[in-house]
């Protein structure tokens, strides 16, 4: 397991000194995030371009959005520009193995960050959040928050990412040891702010009562956060988030969020890209295994002051 202190800054990222000289690391590496407006893909996207630009490489950063054809139509420009590796956060547990197949077969090494795919012995690597164990830390926390009775509701990611439900199972994990807490209603919201914001709506329609909501993602939470504050609920109603984005921190100094599990986004994406350097230079990525897991960190009012920069949490 990782280092759990996260003291690596982006900033850090940016402006380190170049490690290896580029006659060793000439080439393009492609970089393929989800959506760059959520600030964790867009950080995601970002780090992963400085660490290639300061080993020496080229990099671009593309964006599926979530549609595999786009994903596969990019994969196939990577193809064509002939990059020394791909850095692929998948669109599709299992709708993304074809693209990735593709990507192999052209001789190109591919390294899968924050996202698996449903097969492995493709990707050299593939990097992501320890899901199970940050969402036993939030539910905890929700418990902590809302107390160990009461109806609450669930908002989950996109049942196509394989982290939604790693997510959501953890969370039952937890919350199921409290049966006085009773789950009236999940509905997806696709990781979205404003699907979570009509989701709560509806749910919050349908059940008046709630004492808390969990969610999948703080984009989810704060569309939530939005719905409630709408309806005049958000003082009774007590909500949880998980990635550490920027503004969910500001909606814990806010007093409107209870906390959020933080996802070492800016340390895999950076390692990946170390790794996919190792592989081009030795032919071994340097890791033990293909997937590697990083734990998460809670944030909440107690520790917020040391969150330092996007998804970067000091010890």
């Amino acid at each position: 397991m990782f280092k759990k202190g996260m003291r690596i800054l982006f900033a850090a990222v940016a402006a380190a000194p170049l490690l290896v000289s580029t006659a060793w690391a000439e080439g393009l590496m492609t970089i393929i995030v989800n959506d760059p407006s959520n600030p964790y893909w867009y950080t995601e996207g970002e780090v992963a371009k400085a660490t290639a630009e300061k080993l020496g490489y080229t990099a671009t950063v593309g964006a599926h959005k979530g549609d595999t054809n786009t994903e596969s139509n990019l994969i196939d420009t990577a193809i064509t520009n002939k990059s020394v590796a791909i850095i692929l956060d998948p669109a599709n547990a299992d709708g993304s193995v074809g693209a990735v197949k593709k990507a192999v077969a052209a001789g190109i090494p591919v390294f899968l960050v924050n996202a698996e795919i449903n097969q492995e012995g493709l990707a050299k690597a593939q990097l992501v959040s320890n899901n199970a164990q940050g969402a036993a830390l939030g539910a905890t926390q929700w418990v902590e928050s809302v107390g160990q009775e009461g109806n609450y509701v669930e908002l989950f990611g996109a049942p196509s990412d394989n982290n939604a439900a790693t997510r959501s199972n953890g969370y039952e994990t937890v919350l199921t040891q409290y049966p006085d807490l009773v789950k009236a209603a999940r509905e997806v919201a696709d990781w979205d702010r404003t699907k979570g914001h009509a989701k709560m709506q509806s749910m919050l329609q349908a059940n008046p009562d709630i004492i808390g909501v969990i969610s999948g993602n703080d984009e989810m939470a704060l569309g939530a956060i939005a719905a409630l504050k709408e309806a005049g609920k958000l003082s009774g109603i007590k909500v949880g988030g998980f990635d550490g984005s920027p503004d969910a921190v500001a909606a814990i100094k806010a007093g409107d969020l209870q906390y959020t599990v933080l996802q070492p986004v800016a340390i895999f994406s950076e390692e990946a890209v170390k790794q996919a350097d190792n592989f081009i230079k030795t032919g071994e990525t340097g890791a033990k295994s293909e997937k590697q897991l990083f734990d998460c960190l809670l944030i909440t009012k107690d520790n917020v002051d040391k969150y330092t920069a996007p998804f970067v949490l000091s010890e």
